[in-house]
C-alpha cells in the first residue's frame, strides 16, 4: 500500500515575504516529520532550510516547528496520509524557511 503525505511549508526569510509550498511526500509507516523534510531537499527543494541534529543527542530538540498549530519535534512527530501544514516556531526570530533563532541572546555572535 502507498502513502502520501501533502505538506504545505512556509517559506520565506526575515527579510522577505514568506510563501506557502505544496509537495507529496510518498512515505511508509513509522516515517517522521523529518523524513518527509530530508526527502523533499533531496528530491525537489534542495534551498529547504531545517534544522536538525540527531546525531548529537545532548543538543536536540533543534527541529522544533509547527504542525498544524502545534510545536512538534520532526523528528518524533509522524507523517500521515493527507494534509500536513508546517511552520516556523512563531515566537522566535525567523532566519529562513522553518529555522528560527534558537541560540539565547547573550551566545549569539554580533
Amino acid at each position: 500500500m502507498s502513502y502520501t503525505a501533502r505538506l504545505t511549508i512556509q517559506r520565506g526569510s526575515a527579510a522577505g515575504e514568506t510563501r506557502l509550498e505544496i509537495h507529496e511526500v510518498p512515505f511508509e509507516p513509522g516515517q517522521s516529520v523529518l523524513d518527509g523534510l530530508r526527502w523533499i531537499r533531496a528530491h525537489h527543494a534542495p534551498d529547504l532550510a531545517f534544522r536538525f541534529s540527531c546525531i548529537n543527542a545532548n543538543a536536540c530538540k533543534e527541529c522544533m516547528m509547527l504542525l498544524d498549530g502545534k510545536v512538534i519535534y520532526a523528528c518524533t512527530e509522524r507523517l500521515r496520509d493527507g494534509e500536513m501544514a508546517l511552520a516556523p516556531l512563531g515566537n522566535k526570530a525567523l532566519i529562513r524557511d522553518l529555522v528560527t533563532e534558537i541560540a539565547p541572546p547573550d551566545e549569539r555572535l554580533e
